[in-house]
């Protein structure tokens, strides 16, 4: 395999990893009971975000370093319009990747925002991975 090609699968293995990193995160804490819905919500978006990084990053598309999903996915969109459609509802995740870390104007996260986040975080992860190269030979697994 190119150096370059091999340089590509070790960057998106990383971004993977993060993203998996931040799902089960919130998967963790946003279960039933959950006394940590805003925590969840903010891992939430840390896997979205580094979800659609991992695919810019594959497809060679330069990001600033941000946290806004609108803007993430409009550079997807350069690249595959349909699945920047198919995501744009997880613009909403936005607020929770800056605004709910600190305290302020906005209350904390409930139960159902976290709930309705994880799915959105699903979503993308379900909907993303398809796009990127299998990377389990790289991994042994």
């Amino acid at each position: 395999m190119p150096r370059r090609e091999e340089a590509k699968r070790r960057i998106l293995a990383q971004w993977l990893s993060r993203a998996r990193s931040h799902l089960g995160g919130a998967e963790h804490l946003a279960g039933e009971g959950s006394l940590f819905p805003s925590a969840a919500v903010f891992h939430c978006q840390q896997a979205v975000e580094k979800l659609i990084k991992a695919f810019l990053t594959w497809n060679e598309i330069d990001f600033p370093k941000m946290h806004d999903l609108k803007e993430l996915l409009d550079l997807a969109a350069s690249i595959n319009q349909r699945l920047a459609d198919e995501l744009r509802q997880v613009i909403a995740l936005t607020l929770y990747g800056v605004e709910l870390r600190y305290p302020g104007d906005r209350p904390e996260a409930s139960p159902d925002e976290a709930r309705r986040a994880l799915t959105l975080a699903r979503q993308v992860y379900d909907t993303n991975l398809p796009l990127l190269p299998d990377l389990s030979a790289d991994t042994g697994g």
